[in-house]
């Protein structure tokens, strides 16, 4: 039983429940939390429409008290009993049952049990304090020995205010400080000697003290979002009435696949609470088809264990490669004829590892086995859907997981500073056949593992996350943190043993990892290597293991070499991604701003120019103008929001568009590659491909074509002119690919057909020519004649250097369902960055900011629109807000 309808009321600091006021109480969001309650009850504003965010930081230093009625299950029987689960505390609760205390609890990721048998009436009443999530905290002397050392790296490096020219200094980059994320060896997101004072902490001020609370990091700010700490009760409570023995686990595990047949280990863990009689586990496991293969193993020591072979098993594969099926799988704890406990599930057979055998390129691979195939992982990284993490519905997760599966995305990396998802993300994941690299929740700071109740915390939540995960066909990989090796290392160059939190990621959670799961791979951190030629740079570097790419955007080396550049602008650019020779890139990426549509909605329409106020708090990335030195060389200075737009936009997409073509050419050398950021945490300036509103950025279409199985891409050296064509997939290639060189104005300089045959994984030059007119009046485009892959183009200057002939488009449009309808966009001349404007949140678009020759017709599949909605009122755009002919 589920217990429902909380009330909700907040008091001061040290209040007793027999102080409670009588009076005030008001409807709680559960799951759920404050803010979400605050706000129904119209007693809050909207934290993230404007500046709102400054005013509800008095929520977080005050207690809350929720309270809730429930009816008794009855009479229990001698053999029964009943627990109280909170399956979420977010994050420092007491908890009374019927004025009797049931225990204290600070860990929002792990749940919270009672046996509660003997103290059920007819009628009961729940009560839980939350109280301030950093009370009685204080600063550990490691933090506060790492923060003191950051602040002299910092100090050294920006010396008394002045920029270096970037691109020289060997500085390795983290996600922290104060709401902004990479450390480039001085604080994250902030350029040397701009928006930030030598000397000063590199560590958000909440950061250090949180080191000893299992709480979501970025619950403090981030540079990609704001300081609202979600507090509650975040997932489900619930009465459970339970008889004789339980199944407290299980686990169905994919060992290996051979001759046609898969072998499964099975285990079954059984609670014996009032039964000495002599149990049975039986398990059903039928395949999508509907074959069934079913067991019955007996319970010795608390468990059923056993191994079943399955032949001709039909695998779970990522979508990319295959079909994602799944089995569904039935337990049933039986004591002879009669049934004490049932638990369904379904899971994926499959086998996963990481190959890091040697790479003839030098270094060791780092790639992704899936079923024996070898993957190129390509994707972004999730974060939480919301700020407010307890009020995500699940539709939401599935509609993210969507939008990612149709971006061509095989992986999302859910990073270690926000939280172990809901159930409907791994569902999702599941269902759209997309892999789970999964950080535990540390990042970018020292932890203090010399504290035995952090060590207990801990490993209590590590083990019940393995275990609620371990059954999850879409599990990749578990990675002991984000970025904290990384600052460690940037403090005091080097990894040794010590209470910083070595033991967690290299001991305690690999030690987790292999008990109670062993079919996953662990990974210590992301990112990390250990090619002993890079010294303590091997946590980023590029020989061994994955690295974050943080060259571009922040402008400093931060592992993959750099040379002096003659402006911030060229240090940060995109071009530096060629420079990049990673095994595998598991975060890249450039900040871009959402569409005006979702700009409107949360910024207050006095508010809406380059740098208001309200503008410049939803960019928590310092300093605020930090994109302008690359938007000077790619697109010019925007002059307006609309503008302003359109040109990170670009940037940011130009940018993803260019990192990715590179790492793909370079399969299987670099094993994969994940964009920072996929989604949004608020309606903010991020480095994310999808918004708030999950309103897809330019950079999200980009990505999608760039992701594509099949892709070929250009690449200029000099004055030599190259195709190349990367096939992920699972099977050969043979098609035909059509190269052209022409002008803007239609002039045609060459026109190419060459042959194309590659095997699976295999990604190689098919064309290249020397001698080429390569200037800003043209333009290189590729497509296949007979569709083995999309068409593709280079420019051969910045987009503010090419002079775009007026071009004007002839849009139709029809409706084909409720909700849905069908755009014919036709081309003039040369359209760069055809794109239809949002008119709604939830409108999706099958493709979106295109490139049209002279001619060239796309057609774009509409869904989600609005009621009532008149398709013809869909409004097209080229570049810079040039308005489509009739529009």
């Amino acid at each position: 039983m589920n217990i429902t309808g909380f009330e909700l009321v907040g008091t001061d600091v040290g209040l007793a429940p027999a102080g409670l006021p009588s009076e005030g109480w008001i409807p709680a969001v559960v799951p759920g939390g404050v803010h979400e309650s605050l706000l129904a009850a119209g007693l809050i504003e909207h934290p993230y429409y404007g500046r709102n965010e400054s005013a509800i930081h008095w929520i977080e230093e005050r207690e809350w008290w929720f309270r809730a009625v429930f009816p008794g299950p009855g009479a229990l029987a001698p053999d029964q009993r009943a627990r109280l689960v909170f399956d979420g505390l977010d994050t420092v609760a007491d908890i009374w049952l019927n004025g009797e205390p049931l225990g204290h609890h600070e860990n929002m990721f792990r749940p919270a049990q009672f046996d509660v048998t003997t103290l059920l009436g007819a009628r009961n009443q729940l009560l839980l304090r939350f109280a301030p999530p950093l009370t009685g905290l204080h600063v550990p002397e490691v933090v506060a020995r790492l923060t003191a050392r950051l602040a002299e790296a910092f100090a050294a490096l920006t010396g008394a205010g002045t920029e270096p020219v970037a691109g020289t200094e060997p500085v390795v980059g983290a996600e922290s400080v104060a709401g902004t994320q990479h450390v480039a060896g001085a604080q994250p997101g902030t350029a040397p000697g701009a928006g930030a004072e030598p000397g000063e902490s590199v560590l958000p001020e909440a950061l250090p003290f949180a080191t000893q609370r299992r709480k979501a990091t970025f619950s403090w700010g981030w540079d990609f979002g704001p300081r609202v700490p979600s507090i509650g009760i975040w997932r489900p409570v619930r009465l459970l009435v339970e008889s004789a023995a339980v199944i407290s686990g299980h686990h169905v595990r994919t060992d290996r696949i051979q001759d046609g047949t898969a072998r499964v280990s099975l285990t079954v863990a059984v609670d014996r609470f009032a039964s000495s009689a002599a149990l049975t586990a039986r398990v059903q496991l039928v395949a999508p088809s509907g074959r069934a293969t079913t067991v019955e193993l007996p319970v010795l020591d608390g468990a059923a264990r056993g191994v079943v072979e399955i032949p001709e098993p039909e695998l779970w594969w990522s979508h990319d490669l295959g079909e994602p099926a799944r089995y569904d799988v039935t337990i049933t704890l039986l004591d002879g004829g009669r049934t004490l406990d049932r638990v369904m599930d379904r899971i994926g057979l499959r086998t996963i590892a990481i190959d890091r055998g040697e790479d003839p390129e030098g270094g060791h691979r780092f790639q992704f086995v899936l079923n024996g195939v070898p993957i190129f992982a390509r994707g972004a990284n999730w974060l939480p859907a919301d700020m407010l993490v307890g009020s995500v519905p699940a539709e939401r997760h599935r509609a993210l997981v969507g939008l990612a599966r149709d971006a061509h995305m095989n992986m999302l990396r859910v990073w270690g500073g926000g939280i172990y998802e809901k159930d409907s993300f791994y569902d999702a994941c599941d269902e759209l056949g997309v892999l789970i690299w999964h950080d535990f929740m540390f990042a970018c700071t020292d932890y203090p593992s010399d504290y035995p109740a952090l060590v207990d915390e801990v490993t209590k939540e590590a083990e019940y996350q393995v275990k609620r995960l371990r059954n999850r066909a879409s599990m990749a990989l578990w990675s002991g943190n984000n970025e904290v090796q990384l600052v460690h290392g940037l403090a005091f160059q080097d990894y040794r043993p010590g209470p910083w939190g070595y033991d967690f990621f290299h001991r305690i959670l690999p030690e987790i990892v292999a008990a109670y799961d062993g079919g996953v791979p662990y990974w210590p951190g992301s990112p990390w290597g250990e090619d002993p030629a890079e010294g303590f740079m091997a946590v980023n570097g590029v020989c061994d293991g994955d690295r974050h790419a943080w060259e571009v955007w922040h402008g400093f080396d931060f592992g993959a070499g750099g040379g002096a550049y003659e402006s911030l602008g060229e240090a940060r650019h995109y071009r530096r991604y060629a420079n990049d020779t990673g095994k595998f890139i598991s975060e890249f990426g450039i900040h871009a701003s959402p569409e005006r549509s979702t700009l409107d909605r949360w910024l207050p329409p006095d508010q809406l120019f380059i740098h208001s106020p309200a503008f410049d708090h939803h960019n928590k990335d310092n300093p605020k103008d930090k994109h302008d030195p690359v938007l000077e060389i790619v697109t010019g200075l925007p002059q307006d929001i609309d503008q302003y737009v359109d040109f990170t936009m670009v940037s940011q997409a130009e940018g993803l568009k260019f990192g990715i073509e590179h790492y793909r050419r370079r399969e299987p050398h670099c094993g994969g590659t994940l964009v920072w950021q996929f989604n949004d945490v608020w309606p903010g300036f991020s480095w994310s491909i999808v918004d708030y509103e999950l309103t897809p950025k330019a950079g999200y279409h980009y990505a999608a074509r760039a992701f594509a199985p099949v892709v070929a891409s250009f690449r200029r050296d000099e004055g030599v002119l190259d195709v190349w064509v990367s096939n992920s997939g699972r099977t050969p290639v043979r098609t035909n690919a059509l190269v052209t060189v022409a002008a803007f104005d239609g002039e045609t300089a060459l026109r190419e057909q060459v042959v194309v045959a590659l095997d699976p994984g295999e990604s190689r030059r098919v064309w290249s020519r020397d001698g080429l007119p390569l200037t800003a009046d043209r333009f290189a485009w590729v497509e296949s004649t007979d569709g083995g892959f999309g068409p593709n183009r280079m420019f051969f200057a910045e987009i503010k250097d090419i002079r775009w002939a007026p071009a004007s488009l002839d849009v139709t449009a029809e409706s084909t369902g409720p909700g849905t309808a069908r755009l014919a966009v036709t081309a003039s001349s040369y359209a760069y960055l055809v794109h239809v404007i949002t008119p709604a949140p939830g409108v999706r678009f099958s493709d979106n900011y295109l490139d049209l020759r002279a001619g060239d017709t796309a057609v774009i599949e509409v869904r989600g629109l609005p009621s009532g909605f008149d398709p013809a009122n869909l409004a097209v755009r080229t570049y810079a807000g040039l308005p489509a002919a009739g529009g």
